[in-house]
């Protein structure tokens, strides 16, 4: 088994897919069939997905955690804080190795790790 999509659904696609961006991912701006417009992007077999909220949705799920293993890890995190982004947790070495931990926009906690 695999993991093959996740949807990330927010009040402002476009500022959380520039945060994204920050970290190095690449979208795509597009829709298809009824679906509204949306942002995606392919981390190795996995597509990651930024729809605006779906209808009766009042606010973004602030409790859907990820975490991205990261390329050129110093250089991202020297880019965040550029970027005025607020640590939760400063690059530190856990047991699950060497991590930092960013809210996005929307308040998610985002584990960021070196690759």
């Amino acid at each position: 088994m695999e993991l093959k999509l996740i949807v990330v659904r927010t009040s402002n696609p476009e500022k959380l897919a520039g945060f994204y961006a920050l970290l190095g991912l690449v979208f795509d701006y597009h829709k298809h069939g009824n679906s509204p417009y949306h942002y995606s992007t392919t981390l190795g077999h996995t597509v990651l997905e930024i729809y605006p909220l779906a209808k009766g949705q009042e606010e973004a799920d602030k409790h859907l955690r990820l975490g991205f293993g990261i390329e050129d890890f110093d250089k991202k995190i020297t880019i965040l804080k550029e970027n005025k982004i607020v640590f939760s947790i400063e690059p530190v070495q856990t047991d699950f190795g060497y991590m930092a931990v960013v809210p996005d926009p929307d308040g998610r906690k985002i584990e960021l790790y070196k690759n």
